[in-house]
């Protein structure tokens, strides 16, 4: 069964942010993972992972101005500075939390800027952010998102995100697999998950329809969760979805899948 980790920015809402290290704890989880970090001091955050033995798995760059619904800056021509000020900041506080991968959001489609310059941008961006992260011993991976949730997100779909791996040319680049987003721009999981395992580091789930925890939707968890194991999937899945009613209500999937 995979390694799952429970995302904190969805996850125990009931309680606020610095209680749900504990939350996660108390329920089985070993990892967690969130949104970004920034809004604390490292070493808080590091104080509640120790205090309740979890492993930090991942967080993403910084990505812009979330509350007023930028998701994601690496795309955007005029923020070039932003972006590699975000990298580094990002590294200092992955080298506090001792998490050794990284997403990175591509953002929605700047307007204003042709469609060769946004390439460009974003494969700069990436190549810069896959080098200074390789440096610190931590991988840069990328999430395809799906553009019905966020009309005109730039990296959408596994070919487009395998074709930027290979302009980048890094292999310190590697493939986040959010399920849920998948389901809803190309379908074949299983397939995909299974042809792109060497460069899939990181995988998320949820069901759809309605983003909530396995088995409110159309999606083959029990099914999915097998396949992980088939193919040597080794890393950690995590849970980013909204409960459909509480968290503690909905982690039955968990015991129901002897996940923890």
């Amino acid at each position: 069964m995979p390694r799952f980790c429970a995302n904190l920015s969805m996850l125990f809402t009931e309680v606020d942010f610095l209680e749900r290290f504990a939350a996660a704890a108390q329920a089985g989880f070993s990892g967690v993972e969130y949104l970004f970090p920034y809004d604390y001091p490292a070493e808080e955050l590091k104080a509640r992972l120790d205090a309740n033995g979890l492993t930090q798995v991942l967080f993403n760059l910084p990505a812009g101005d979330w509350a007023a619904g930028e998701r994601g800056i690496a795309c955007h021509p005029e923020r070039v500075e932003e972006f590699r000020q975000g990298v580094e900041q990002a590294i200092a506080y992955a080298r506090v939390l001792g998490n050794t991968q990284v997403n990175c959001l591509a953002g929605i489609r700047p307007q204003g800027h042709d469609c060769a310059s946004v390439r460009q941008t974003f494969v700069d961006n990436l190549r810069y952010a896959a080098d200074r992260l390789e440096a610190a011993g931590i991988t840069l991976v990328m999430e395809m998102i799906n553009t019905r949730d966020i009309p005109g997100f730039y990296l959408n779909n596994t070919a487009q995100a395998l074709e930027l791996r290979a302009a980048v040319g890094s292999a310190n680049l590697q493939l986040q697999y959010d399920i849920y987003h998948m389901q809803i721009m190309e379908g074949d999981l299983a397939r995909t998950l299974e042809d792109n395992l060497a460069v899939i580091r990181h995988v998320q789930l949820a069901d759809n329809p309605g983003r909530h925890e396995p088995g409110t939707g159309e999606i083959n968890y029990r099914f999915l969760f097998e396949h992980l194991d088939r193919i040597g999937y080794a890393g950690w899945v995590g849970c980013e979805y909204k409960p459909l009613t509480t968290t503690e209500a909905g982690l039955g999937w968990l015991k129901t899948h002897n996940a923890i």
